[in-house]
């Protein structure tokens, strides 16, 4: 019997349907990757970004480190210090208030988390800043030098005297290590060793 169809149209059909087929397959694959590659571009820049304010937001000491013994004239130990703290070169102003200080020492001391105080001049909030009679696990802003901003923000070209209480375990040739984490950027370590002979005021290396 004689077949009265051509298959030649639907070859021709079955052949476009192959074709729109690889082009819709090849278009989404292409959005795929092209939407990959947006992900990936902006989250690499994300990151560059994240890095520079990281880096561009750090702390530096200024000058040397002050340690003031617990008693005028028979000093047995180290009732606090006074690190004098700035902003990196390029940095962002930080506030302050919100670092975290933690202290350790060869003598077993350790304060994971620091008090935070209130700036020396202003009397009013408590608690008040590490004295030689009150001063363990305490820290404040003693003094603000060429700071224009209120409060506890740290500019650029300003320095801030931090005061830092130290425990009972700051006795003589210990050794001891202060950490500054600001809320942004890398943490500034301050090692030093309190020497074997005290006076009301030295520095410490």
């Amino acid at each position: 019997m004689r077949n009265l169809y051509s298959e030649n149209a639907f070859t021709g059909l079955e052949a476009a349907i192959v074709l729109i087929a690889f082009v819709v397959v090849a278009a989404v694959f292409s959005y795929v990757v092209l939407g990959a590659g947006f992900f990936t571009s902006q989250t690499a820049q994300s990151t560059v970004h994240t890095g520079v304010s990281q880096a561009s937001s750090s702390l530096e000491e200024v000058g040397n480190t002050y340690a003031i013994a617990n008693d005028a004239t028979n000093p047995t130990g180290i009732a606090y210090v006074n690190v004098t703290l700035a902003l990196t070169a390029g940095g962002t102003p930080i506030d302050l208030s919100s670092m975290v200080v933690s202290y350790t020492d060869n003598n077993g001391g350790h304060v994971a988390n620091m008090t935070f105080g209130y700036i020396g001049t202003d009397a009013s909030p408590s608690p008040k800043c590490p004295t030689m009679t009150t001063n363990s696990g305490y820290w404040c802003i003693g003094e603000k030098i060429n700071n224009v901003t209120t409060g506890y923000m740290l500019d650029n070209n300003a320095q801030m005297v931090i005061m830092v209480g130290l425990p009972s375990t700051a006795t003589p040739n210990t050794q001891f290590s202060i950490n500054f984490q600001p809320s942004v950027g890398a943490v500034l370590p301050i090692d030093r060793t309190i020497p074997g002979g005290l006076t009301l005021v030295q520095p410490v290396y």
